[in-house]
């Protein structure tokens, strides 16, 4: 009999996630901060693979938190922040007895109307894997829990006609705070992700030298940053960091780069070298080319004869 594949348990909204958690139902149906002061978080309730259609903000003040993403288990040894997007899905989640901290769940429709709704796509944190999380200083930490502290006061205040604008902004404040302290830590971790960049470019060189890019075609975001095992919205988010572009722009700085070193030491032709790249029609090479360079393949070419 063969084998059913497991479906993750997919939650809807919060209240039917914290119910079945055994948890407090939230003050609002569409927010809630867990506070792990307050509630208790136990490992039985995590083992299993779940998913929420919501967002999920989790800050761990200390260390003692696995989580498995994917096939891999990933050990938080410091004070840090992960996020995930509504549909991801988490299994495996491990806390010890004295963890500190918080899971802040933003249900989408609480956002409706709002333009945090549009923006919140922006954040690319919550594209990142578990690993990639935000490791925090002292101070980054005090930041962050004055603000789950303003929204957990505002959470237990009477409703009234600002209570969302009030949620609504300091949610934005403690993302824009994130976005800050992630550029923060690829510089400060510059070392981790000069290594990573020096592998990125080994790869790219690999990938146009050993004729992969002939069997394979153009080299993808998705390909590289699964060779790398880190999720593509972080790589970019890293190379711009480091030097200004994305990881599409350095592709295409490395195609032509290997362009030019063809047209320079070859006689093959415009075509043959398109294919060579992984280019499926030779315009498409040629269009590229010249918009990188301001001259065609055979102008540049020329150039050197």
């Amino acid at each position: 009999m063969k084998r059913e594949h497991l479906k993750p348990r997919v939650y809807h909204t919060i209240s039917e996630m914290q119910s079945a958690f055994g948890l407090p139902q939230p003050l609002h149906p569409l927010i809630s901060l867990l506070d792990f002061n307050k509630v208790q978080i136990t490992a039985k309730m995590l083992t299993d693979t779940f998913a929420m259609d919501f967002y999920n903000i989790t800050y761990n003040e200390s260390a003692g938190c696995r989580m498995r993403y994917g096939q891999t288990t990933y050990d938080f040894q410091q004070a840090g922040m992960f996020f995930t997007s509504p549909g991801q899905p988490l299994t495996g989640i491990e806390m010890a007895e004295s963890t500190l901290g918080f899971t802040l769940l933003v249900h989408p429709d609480f956002l409706r109307n709002y333009p945090l709704d549009a923006k919140i796509k922006q954040y690319g944190f919550f594209s990142y894997a578990v690993n990639e999380s935000l490791h925090l200083s002292d101070k980054e930490q005090l930041i962050i829990e004055g603000i789950a502290a303003n929204i957990g006061d505002e959470l237990e205040t009477a409703i009234d006609d600002l209570s969302q604008d009030v949620l609504i902004s300091q949610l934005e404040l403690m993302l824009n705070y994130s976005q800050r302290f992630y550029k923060r830590q690829f510089m400060t971790r510059k070392s981790i992700n000069n290594a990573l960049l020096e592998k990125f470019d080994q790869l790219l060189n690999n990938y146009f030298n050993d004729e992969t890019a002939l069997l394979k075609g153009l080299p993808s975001v998705q390909y590289l940053s699964d060779e790398l095992h880190v999720s593509p919205r972080y790589l970019g988010d890293m190379l711009r960091a480091l030097t200004g572009q994305n990881t599409q722009q350095h592709i295409h700085n490395k195609l032509i780069e290997k362009a030019k070193e063809i047209l320079t030491f070859s006689d093959l032709s415009v075509g043959e070298i398109a294919y060579q790249l992984g280019f499926e029609h030779p315009q498409s090479f040629s269009k590229l080319f010249k918009s990188k360079t301001n001259f065609s393949p055979l102008e540049f070419r020329a150039s050197f004869n």
